[in-house]
């Protein structure tokens, strides 16, 4: 069932955050160091990667902070960036991509500045097959490849500085939530970001093509992505005038279509098996709907039907569904048939191990959350919740050796995070506000980094080595925070 949920949340959070990073181009305007820019139709000239990654930055940090669907779900984030990056991989110029999850029911995904790539969860729960869902992804990321928001910008010749800043946000909003192109324009030269937004047409086509070969290189079944697109205009015909909001954020044509099926004509039929961690994925957000009551009853019912295209995720569903009742023994129980149905994968073994925990089993708990990270180093849930269960034990040395032997291969903002708690728990208090820098410079964030090493400074818990550490790195983000103020375009 396709659902529309119109928002006005992300129009805030994308005109205050923008309008922040813009501010020193808006200075280096006043002062007369930025002149209007030559636009091209080259997409490697017209708004700088390094602004184009600031706005970015700056926008995803804004929605973590204030807006109620983030999902900050490191499994579901972690699969969606697997996915991605195995994309991304056969990707030249790809660069660095981060997927994140919005809980809203709504069929969309889009791509914002910087390589940042929102996923809602409607989109990953109607997706019938992985092939269908990384095609969606190589579409987006084929936004990103092709600097399409930067290109929609160069259309614009004889444009003010002002002017494309506030287009940038039009297209932004018109890629994210379709009823918030018309907010954003409301701050613009209607008719001018009107006639912006209709090139995206061809940037849909010029994307369809790059996704596809995308598909076909990272061994995906490239139908998946017509199938998909096939499906959703067929359901637009229910709607009439309300359209899925992908439809309506990626303009969809017959031709478009047609176009991707011809393609299709041109590979090899093969079958290809959705990943256990697909369905598994999929199952733990139909667990997270409604009452756990409900859910449980949902995913019991469908073990008795027979009805689910794999055993071992319903009745990893059911599990997380039990343990949003608290029922541990059913969890425990579910999690068995799970293993006994084939499963294997990093989101059973987590589960597994929060309920050994729960039932006073520190050592055994801890002991297999070591075992699982050996067989599965990439899994950011298994790593973070290991740091977590230390923490718990009040293991804090132990658990900032860990943190810091992860945090030298994987500069992970999340990680420095919990290593602000464990000092936090010991007293630390300069140490606590330095990891929290680098989260926020690692974010891209670089007042708040600024204001937390301000605080490290002046807070006890550092000895010299930890003081000296601190004015140096304090040093260096007010250089580079000068290095990038005076940004202007080309």
């Amino acid at each position: 069932m396709f659902r529309i949920m119109p928002s006005v949340r992300f129009c805030f959070a994308f005109l205050l955050s923008a309008s922040c990073a813009c501010a020193p181009f808006f200075d280096a305007l006043a002062a007369g160091e930025a002149d209007l820019p030559e636009l091209g139709a080259s997409a490697s000239v017209g708004l700088p990667w390094n602004l184009e990654k600031r706005i970015g930055q700056d926008i995803m940090n804004q929605i973590r902070q204030i807006e109620p669907s983030y999902l900050d779900d490191p499994e579901i984030e972690d699969y969606l960036n697997r996915l991605g990056g195995r994309l991304a991989a056969v990707t030249p110029d790809a660069g660095n991509l981060h997927f994140f999850v919005l809980k809203d029911a709504t069929i969309n995904a889009f791509a914002m500045f910087g390589g940042y790539i929102g996923v809602h969860t409607g989109l990953i729960l109607n997706a019938q097959s992985e092939s269908e869902l990384a095609g969606v992804l190589a579409h987006e990321i084929s936004h990103v490849t092709q600097r399409h928001l930067a290109r929609g910008l160069e259309k614009q010749k004889q444009v003010s500085v002002a002017n494309m800043l506030v287009m940038a946000l039009a297209l932004l909003a018109a890629h994210s939530n379709a009823n918030l192109a018309e907010a954003a324009m409301a701050t613009g030269t209607a008719g001018t970001i009107q006639a912006q937004l209709n090139f995206s047409r061809d940037f849909e086509r010029e994307a369809d093509r790059s996704g596809f070969q995308m598909l076909v290189k990272a061994g995906f079944d490239p139908r998946g992505m017509a199938a998909f697109f096939e499906r959703l205009q067929k359901a637009t015909r229910a709607y009439e005038n309300n359209a899925p909001v992908y439809l309506r954020t990626h303009p969809l044509s017959t031709e478009r279509i047609s176009d991707m099926q011809n393609r299709e004509q041109d590979v090899p039929y093969r079958q290809v098996a959705d990943s256990l961690d697909f369905h598994l994925v999929r199952a733990r957000l139909q667990a997270q709907e409604g009452v756990p009551a409900e859910a449980v009853a949902r995913f019991r019912a469908a073990l008795v039907d027979k009805r689910y295209a794999s055993l071992a995720a319903t009745h990893y569903g059911l599990a997380v569904a039990l343990e949003r009742q608290k029922d541990g023994r059913g969890m425990e129980k579910a999690l068995a048939d799970a293993r006994a149905a084939g499963g294997a994968s990093a989101l059973i073994e987590r589960l597994e191990i929060e309920a050994r925990l729960r039932q006073g089993d520190v050592a055994g708990g801890l002991a297999r959350y070591r075992e699982a990270i050996s067989r599965y180093p990439a899994a950011l849930a298994l790593t973070s919740g290991y740091a977590e269960a230390l923490l718990a034990a009040g293991r804090f040395k132990e658990g900032l050796a860990f943190l810091d032997a992860r945090l030298r291969n994987a500069p992970d903002a999340r990680f420095y995070r919990l290593k602000a708690r464990f000092h936090a728990a010991q007293g630390e208090m300069a140490q606590q506000h330095q990891a929290l820098a680098e989260a926020y410079a690692r974010e891209g964030a670089l007042d708040a980094a600024i204001e937390q090493l301000e605080r490290a400074q002046k807070s006890p818990g550092g000895d010299f080595y930890v003081q000296s550490a601190i004015d140096a790195r304090l040093r260096q983000l007010k250089r580079q925070k000068m290095e990038e103020k005076p940004l202007a375009l080309p």
